[in-house]
């Protein structure tokens, strides 16, 4: 079926059978379990404002290979613009849900596979990219939501796949048929898996010699044979199951719902297998996927810290605090922050350069930079909205105790801010600055499209410090 709305999208998943596990338990309905429904709500933004007229320019694109109308997480970007309205696109989203709308992931392993199986093709004489057009168009035709599948479990993280003692621990090939491929492994902390229709796993590293049956990329629907997902547990995450003040974001929830996708002898077609031991391409992929990754964060993380700071002015102006000069110093300074992260998105993407394949890709070098930002400048938004809205954040008692007929009262009488707001409008706004600034938000801030290491190796091969060496000496005149 065509997904266009967010009835579509749901009744999309009703008709696949996946096997989720929440909780160790085996879960029926994935549409109405309390658990994924905020997440689902917050993907199905993606499908919704696609449909509104002041926001068809940012969420449709055309396509390249049919020419119609599609959604703009199913488009490969044809220029300097569709990289910049991207990045327009999910600061936009992220004003709508204050949460991660999950299908970043699965858009960048389908950008970055475009280009790469050109290439693969070029040199090896392949035949991967007309299978990936093939696959593209189907996805662009249906608006299926697709979970990017790049980080393995690594196991013994000193030891490269081929050396592990569990081969496993990387998903790998291991068997090949005249139909197609059987793959068994896993891949970690996939946002939105339990809400996808399908996973693009593309390798999780640089493969060398040896390690060919781990250089494998292919989509699979999540309602395959074989296929498992363990969802992950989060900060708070019982307050989603209670649908009240407490969630803080009850509609759309906490980041992006990830969970640990299990394949155990997953029987793959060729026709949707687009890497199969061509090691010599893995690193190129694994680059281009996290480049493209990391151009987003400037975007989605600079809208969603908009909304903490809207939070984080309420807050003090419900408590009489927001005149205040120090308070005034404090939200100037998280607004510069939020800026200057969304800045390094738009830079990288109006850096960026057309490919072999014809796709557009962003400068990787400042995607890197934008990305490291966020590890820094998310926690220091973070830290600032804590010291605005107070210890009170800490210790707010439940939303049963505001109700309850005995010490309701007595929540209601103290916990008053200002006059004119109430105080439950007063513990709304609280919770959702508890929601957005701990525990499981910041760990995805810091580790999401990789650690921070891993932009500073990019650093190192793409900073060009002997060039710089060299500029600097010619200025000084120190040739030797």
């Amino acid at each position: 079926m065509k997904v266009k709305t967010k009835k579509d999208y749901i009744a999309s998943l009703k008709d696949q059978e996946v096997v989720i596990y929440y909780k160790g338990e085996r879960v029926g309905d994935r549409t109405t379990h309390p658990a994924f429904v905020p997440h689902i709500n917050s993907a199905a933004k993606t499908y919704e404002l696609a449909l509104q007229p002041e926001h068809e320019d940012l969420l449709t694109a055309t396509s390249h290979i049919t020419g119609n109308k599609i959604n703009r997480f199913t488009h490969i970007h044809q220029s300097v613009d569709d990289l910049i309205k991207k990045v327009q696109m999910l600061r936009v989203i992220a004003h709508e849900t204050a949460s991660c709308f999950q299908r970043c992931v699965g858009f960048d392993a389908l950008n970055s596979l475009y280009i790469t199986t050109f290439e693969i093709d070029e040199k090896h004489g392949t035949d991967y990219f007309t299978r990936f057009r093939n696959y593209l168009e189907k996805i662009q035709e249906e608006n299926f939501m697709l979970v990017g599948g790049m980080t393995d479990p690594k196991g013994d993280r000193s030891k490269r796949p081929s050396q592990q003692v569990d081969p496993d621990l990387f998903t790998h090939v291991v068997e090949k048929r005249d139909e197609g491929i059987v793959i068994r492994g896993a891949k970690a902390h996939q946002t939105g898996a339990v809400n996808s229709h399908e996973i693009m796993i593309v390798p999780t590293q640089n493969m060398m010699e040896g390690d060919e049956e781990y250089a494998v990329a292919a989509a699979i629907p999540l309602s395959a044979k074989g296929v498992t997902m363990i969802f992950g547990r989060q900060t708070n995450e019982e307050r989603k199951l209670e649908c009240g003040i407490d969630a803080g974001n009850s509609e759309f929830g906490m980041v992006g719902g990830e969970a640990l996708v299990v394949f155990d002898d997953v029987f793959v077609p060729w026709e949707r297998v687009f890497m199969c031991g061509e090691i010599d391409f893995t690193g190129v992929l694994v680059e281009r996927f996290a480049t493209l990754h990391r151009q987003n964060y400037g975007g989605c993380k600079g809208g969603v810290s908009d909304i903490v700071i809207g939070a984080s002015a309420l807050a003090a102006q419900y408590q009489g605090t927001l005149n205040a000069s120090h308070i005034k110093d404090k939200l100037v300074e998280m607004l510069h922050l939020a800026e200057t992260v969304y800045a390094g998105s738009v830079a990288c993407s109006a850096m960026g350069s057309k490919t072999k394949s014809g796709a557009y890709y962003p400068d990787p070098l400042l995607a890197n930079c934008t990305k490291q930002n966020i590890t820094r400048f998310i926690y220091e938004i973070s830290r600032l909205a804590h010291d605005i809205g107070g210890g009170i954040l800490a210790t707010l008692p439940f939303d049963t105790d505001l109700k309850h007929p005995e010490i309701g009262k007595y929540v209601e009488k103290y916990l008053k801010g200002v006059e004119g707001v109430s105080t439950e409008t007063r513990i709304k706004v609280l919770r959702l600055l508890e929601n957005m600034t701990g525990g499981t938000a910041l760990i995805e801030s810091m580790h999401g499209a990789g650690s921070p290491q891993s932009q500073r190796v990019m650093y190192q091969r793409l900073g060009k410090l002997g060039e710089k060496m060299k500029m600097a000496k010619k200025v000084a005149k120190a040739d030797e």
